[in-house]
């Protein structure tokens, strides 16, 4: 079954491109027709880029991967915040931080000043300083956690990029490249194609199209950790079977191991054949002794 269809992109204005002289020849292969100066972009092709880019990431979320959203647009802001917030996935809506992928190291140690802020405000340190020195404090933890925050979670290099708006994401998306991490992008007629992964032919700038779009891959992330908890859940169930010692469920015996326990019974024929038996003896012993 198809994650989305023809209408509702076309309701939501997925298939407007740029003006005409603002066009990226590398996005020929995409574009549809031209109409009043401005390029209509082939939603035929939408429809099936949508396709491959949900199962990519479906199976990235499955293995237990981290997706990072980048959209820093102030269309794009608040959706992505709110959609890839639901599925608990690293996001950046404020400015990019240059080195955040090639310098990863140095980033972790801002997030973890975050933490160890944090750890002064319970602890009691923040008490004993000045008033000065608490203002300061306050204000850089404010700055870390509207810049940091929502990476705050992401102990590890991201296994895939999704990008809104490649011309203003220009230098997360060459960070990407740089460490070989697959990029998934919303690429409009103006953008250049060649260094995106995914490529999904979309209008990057309404926040109809951004908010369909989003939510379609947010809903392929959350089928991909659902099926990972189901198939971890079923091992589990598995391991715990196995480890079951037998016969150890309550009220429950076989037979079996009472018999393997019990002394063999004779019966009457064999009691009485063992007594004629030792009569039989007790006089052949006396016939000897009178002899």
């Amino acid at each position: 079954m198809s994650r989305t269809n023809f209408k509702e992109l076309l309701d939501a204005g997925v298939h407007f491109g740029h003006l005409k002289r603002k066009w990226n020849p590398a996005m020929a292969p995409y574009i549809f027709m031209e109409r009043n100066g401005i390029h209509i972009i082939d939603l035929e092709k939408t429809l099936i880029k949508i396709e491959e880019a949900a199962a990519a990431l479906k199976q990235i979320a499955k293995s237990g991967r981290k997706v990072l959203f980048v959209a820093t647009k102030k269309q794009a802001k608040e959706i992505v915040a709110e959609k890839v917030g639901a599925v608990n996935m690293p996001y950046v809506t404020e400015r990019w931080p240059g080195g955040m992928l090639t310098n990863f190291p140095t980033i972790r140690k801002a997030v973890k000043k975050m933490s160890s802020i944090d750890k002064m405000a319970t602890d009691g340190t923040f008490d004993n300083l000045s008033k000065r020195e608490k203002l300061q404090i306050t204000r850089q933890r404010a700055k870390l956690e509207k810049n940091l925050g929502s990476i705050a979670d992401m102990t590890r290099l991201p296994s895939a990029l999704f990008v809104i708006d490649v011309c203003k994401e220009l230098i997360a998306v060459h960070e990407a490249k740089r460490l070989g991490i697959p990029v998934f992008a919303m690429v409009d007629t103006n953008s250049d194609p060649s260094d995106i992964d995914f490529v999904i032919p979309a209008n990057d700038d309404a926040a109809k199209s951004i908010s369909l779009v989003v939510d379609i891959m947010c809903q392929a992330i959350a089928e991909g950790l659902n099926e990972r908890k189901a198939e971890k859940d079923k091992e589990s169930s598995q391991t715990d079977r196995e480890e079951m010692p037998e016969g150890s469920r309550k009220g429950k015996f076989r037979a079996a191991d009472y018999e393997e326990d019990k002394p063999e019974m004779k019966d009457d024929d064999d009691i009485e054949d063992s007594a004629d038996k030792d009569e039989e003896e007790e006089v052949e012993e006396s016939i000897e002794e009178e002899e």
